[in-house]
């Protein structure tokens, strides 16, 4: 199965379980991550947000929370944006079904665009940036957040046997879906070493590029700017 299928069949598959698996795995870390990064990243109320790889909203949320109310969604998954759809009534209207590398908009409408934990699902991630890159306004911004592997040590180790083990185990009680919580750490230790985000968004045209290190170092919020 080519990479897009399987990331629209396993998104389609767990969308159900999807938030309440995020906010298990993550012990809730996850809505400081996403409000760490919207702060960095200098959302407010004027900002034109489009939201790739939105899966059920959460990150549009936190930015509606933070005075952003001109925000947009785009997701592969279907089932993931009618969930969306069920818990901000704000978004009807305003999201489309789309890969991050064809974003149906036109050149330089957005202030500002977030992914959350999607870019390493993109089948094509240069593609996928410049796309990013191609529908932002000049001095727009790009704020990807995405895990990364400890590098070394006890926390290294501990982290890889939450990750390749008790995460899989819990995932696969709840989702009932055998291939998406393992596809999880495949896909992250799969990013961490061979792709450089930095790299492909200075080759994208982005003029400046930032990464902020959070959590002891498990999740990195990467802003690049047009």
């Amino acid at each position: 199965m080519d990479k897009k299928k399987q990331v629209k069949r396993i998104f389609d598959s767990i969308s159900h379980k999807y938030d309440f698996l995020n906010h298990l795995l993550s012990a809730g870390i996850d809505f400081y991550w996403r409000k760490k990064a919207l702060k960095l990243s200098g959302v407010n109320q004027d900002t034109i947000l489009l939201d790739v790889a939105c899966g059920t909203g959460d990150f549009s949320i936190a930015a509606r929370k933070r005075g952003v109310s001109n925000v947009f969604g785009a997701d592969l998954s279907f089932n993931m944006l009618r969930y969306f759809d069920k818990k901000d009534e704000a978004i009807r209207g305003k999201i489309v079904q789309s890969v991050a590398e064809e974003i149906p908009f036109r050149d330089e409408v957005f202030t500002n665009i977030t992914v959350g934990f999607g870019v390493r699902n993109f089948y094509d991630i240069p593609a996928g940036l410049r796309s990013f890159h191609r529908i932002l306004k000049k001095g727009g911004k790009a704020t990807i957040l995405e895990f990364r592997l400890p590098e070394k040590g006890f926390l290294r180790f501990m982290y890889m046997f939450y990750f390749n083990n008790v995460l899989p185990l819990i995932g696969r009680f709840f989702s009932k879906d055998r291939e998406a919580y393992t596809y999880l750490p495949e896909s992250v230790d799969k990013f961490d070493k061979e792709v450089d985000v930095e790299k492909i968004l200075y080759e994208s045209g982005f003029k400046s590029v930032k990464t902020y290190s959070l959590t002891f170092g498990i999740v990195n919020v990467i802003i690049g700017e047009k």
